[in-house]
């Protein structure tokens, strides 16, 4: 149809051999700017490519982004629909959810069955039509017949534009549509001319008396009048526009245009080739096809319409369009112009109407926008349609297609949109996890110093004799250190205090252990060489035990300055510590780079002096009652293993919690504290109690030798197991208070060490 609009012939190969230039008023099919096929043809219309284009740029300026498409079958629809899906792509943002097209000649339903396809997609509200006036003006009805009245958004191509005749009687169904075309102008000359012939006044036109006859219902032969049928004669005094509806044409601009186009064109032709001359000379008597073409495709002149008339390298006219909207006001149907396009939209929005006079613009995507920190998953092969998938846990919105994970110091923000550093703790003093602790901490050292003065006071009396005042003093140093370990526990960390946790958290317990484990040793081997000989061990002297004494204490000192050596003291940031599942919850804990694993190594030694002290305690749990204190070391050995022993499982136990650094500081710090306290209070509180409050019992015993005690003791043990020679195992006694006291007469000059 497109292509008969255009030229006279039919075969586009002969046009081509023919070399006759055409000029078209009304083709607007893409393929005819196709210079290798139809290199002769121009034409004054602009093909259908600017019209899509035009169409691509309406639906993305409403934000529509999922459409349909349906093309009457040929030339012209299904090129429009194939030129508006290959301008969508270009353009890109723009997806067809169905692409229909109506056959040439459609069986009874076929159109029902395009509007239940056109429905399957609620979302594709919007439908591109290139399709003839019956072909649309049957689907209408079919969409009214479904009750999809004001569904359907309709974007018609020229072929709809501003007529009536397809939404004749269901004007419901067509408001709000959108069309479009070529831009245009009643030509008010033509009209005048029109409206005023009659048969006499324009015989010439050999189909203007079948025109009559059709817009007048009349027959202007008597005998072609049948009786009954309802149709009159002619009587020649009808009138144009008075006894019928009259209607310009919308094409009329552009005949006149494509006429002029060729005049302007042989008149350019003729004052080049015959200058000076009327009518044709010998150079026009036969015109060159080519020649022609280049005259017509170089014409520049104003059209009827006030428009330029220009061609482009293909023949084709500049797209000037008109955007209508097909709207109901107060009963009053109207195609009203809402924009135009030339070369770019120009589009009133204010002035657009929708169905239902609903004020906002119908929606027409495949998917709806994702809230704030979700990110697209784009459905494989439907760009347009995505699935929303948040960005959960530790990821933030990168981008629209992008969920990244934060850095190891940040956290997502409330809508996961970005990154916000995560809180730093560390354990507070006015914290319930440090109050305990700190109270015990307080306690123990008040208790201690109390000690150690009481001690100095009565630092000459055999209670504080007996109990070896040197290893006393060094043990309560020991006891000291443990408790003042909480509050470098509870400070906040950095560089000073990390470094002194490192130190003094093991050396507290070495000293103290270290202490109790050569006071143990010293009664082993004392009894041991007692069985054998009457004579004393070596190294049981005070300075001895000293030497022993710090010389296990220097080992824990040694590794610990190896540690410094090898991984310098340093506060640090653990960000995985409490980094829970909800990311809202997640902190930072300062503090010192010692490990679980390093904690363990520090503590180790003390560990092992420990259990090696408890060893002795009941490898010397036989002797007698009052020596040397073996048996409160034992209870208090015992006692310090069942602390340590519920340690570790709380300890290593909370490992995974988020309350693990409160809860692993505390059980450290009130563990080595009640260490302290054990030994502190089996040990030094019953010498304290008698000091202070039974100082008739802090008196000196009658004194042997040492040599006359042990042989006295080892004959008490041969000959009476269970008692000494004396009655209430004196002799026992007396041994006891030799080596407790260690100041005997030997040789007639006093002695003290032994």
């Amino acid at each position: 149809m497109e292509l008969q609009k255009a030229v006279v012939v039919t075969d586009s190969s002969q046009l081509q051999d023919t070399q006759i230039p055409q000029v078209s008023y009304a083709s607007t099919a893409p393929e005819l700017s196709d210079n290798t096929r139809y290199d002769f043809f121009s034409r004054v219309v602009p093909p259908d490519t600017y019209q899509a284009q035009a169409m691509v740029d309406i639906v993305k300026a409403m934000r529509w982004n999922y459409v349909s498409t349906v093309a009457s079958e040929g030339n012209y629809g299904e090129s429009g629909v194939d030129a508006f899906i290959q301008k969508s792509r270009e353009d890109g943002g723009l997806c067809i959810s169905q692409s229909v097209k109506i056959p040439r000649e459609p069986r009874t339903g076929e159109f029902d069955k395009i509007i239940r396809r056109l429905s399957e997609n609620p979302n594709a509200r919007v439908v591109i039509i290139f399709a003839n006036e019956d072909d649309i003006r049957r689907l209408l009805q079919a969409a009214k017949k479904a009750n999809q009245t004001g569904h359907f958004i309709w974007v018609g191509s020229d072929s709809w534009g501003s007529k009536i005749s397809p939404i004749l009687n269901q004007e419901e169904m067509a408001e709000g549509a959108v069309t479009i075309l070529p831009k245009r102008q009643s030509i008010k000359g033509f009209d005048r001319y029109f409206i005023s012939r009659t048969l006499e006044n324009n015989r010439r036109n050999i189909w203007f008396a079948e025109f009559w006859e059709n817009n007048f219902q009349c027959k202007l032969s008597r005998h072609a009048v049948k009786k009954g049928s309802g149709i009159k004669k002619c009587t020649n005094h009808e009138r144009i526009g008075k006894d019928s509806s009259y209607e310009q044409e919308g094409k009329v601009q552009f005949v006149i245009d494509a006429v002029y186009a060729m005049a302007h064109a042989l008149h350019n032709m003729h004052k080049d080739l015959c200058p000076g001359k009327v009518g044709l000379c010998n150079k026009m008597d036969t015109i060159n096809g080519t020649l022609l073409l280049k005259y017509i495709r170089n014409v520049n002149f104003t059209g009827i319409a006030g428009t330029p008339v220009v061609f482009n390298v293909n023949g084709d006219a500049p797209g000037r369009y008109e955007i209508y909207q097909y709207q109901i006001t107060n009963n009053t149907t109207e195609y009203k112009i809402i924009g135009h396009w030339t070369d770019q939209l120009h589009l009133d929005t204010n002035e657009m109407q929708w169905p239902g006079g609903n004020p906002e613009v119908p929606s027409s995507i495949c998917s709806q926008p994702c809230r704030p920190g979700q990110r697209k998953k784009t459905v494989k092969g439907i760009p347009c349609c995505w699935h929303c998938e948040n960005c959960d846990g530790y990821q933030y919105q990168a981008d629209t297609y992008t969920c990244k994970m934060c850095r190891f110091d940040l956290r997502p923000n409330e809508n996961h949109t970005g990154c916000d550093p995560i809180p730093i703790v560390k354990l507070e003093w006015s914290s319930p996890w440090a109050v305990i602790p700190v109270l015990i901490a307080v306690l123990g050292i008040m208790a201690t110093l109390f000690v150690v003065v009481t001690f100095v006071r009565y630092n000459d009396t055999p209670i504080v004799k007996a109990s070896g005042r040197e290893l006393s003093y060094v043990l309560l140093t020991g006891i000291f250190l443990c408790y003042a370990t909480t509050f470098l526990m509870i400070s906040s960390p950095d560089v000073f205090i990390c470094s002194l946790r490192r130190i003094f958290l093991g050396l507290g317990m070495s000293i103290s252990y270290a202490a109790l484990l050569t006071k143990t040793n010293r009664i082993y081997r004392i009894f041991e060489q007692g069985k054998m000989s009457v004579s004393a061990p070596r190294f049981i002297s005070p300075a001895s035990q000293l030497v022993i004494t710090f010389s296990l204490i220097s080992v824990q000192l040694l590794g610990v300055c190896i540690w410094f050596g090898v991984d310098p003291s340093q506060a640090i940031i653990d960000y995985q510590d409490q980094r829970t599942a909800n990311p809202k919850m997640a902190r930072g804990v300062l503090k010192c780079d010692i490990s679980d694993l390093s904690l363990i190594c520090l503590l180790g030694y003390s560990m092992l002096l420990m259990v090696t002290c408890t060893v002795y305690a009941i490898k010397t749990r036989g002797v007698p009652e009052t020596f040397n204190e073996a048996k409160p070391i034992g209870f208090t050995m015992y006692t310090t293993c069942i602390v340590w022993l519920a340690f570790i499982p709380i300890f290593f136990g909370t490992s995974q919690s988020a309350e693990k650094m409160y809860i692993q500081t505390t059980t450290l710090t009130i563990s080595v504290s009640l260490s302290a306290s054990v030994s502190l209070g089996m040990l030094y509180m019953p010498k304290v109690y008698v000091v202070l409050f039974h100082p008739e019992q802090n008196v000196p015993k009658r004194k042997r030798s040492l040599k006359a005690v042990v042989t006295a003791a080892t004959m008490s043990n041969k000959f009476n197991p269970k008692g000494g020679l004396r009655p209430n195992g004196e002799a026992k006694s007396e041994l006891c208070e030799s080596l407790e006291t260690q100041d005997c007469v030997e040789g007639g000059e006093p002695c003290e060490g032994l």
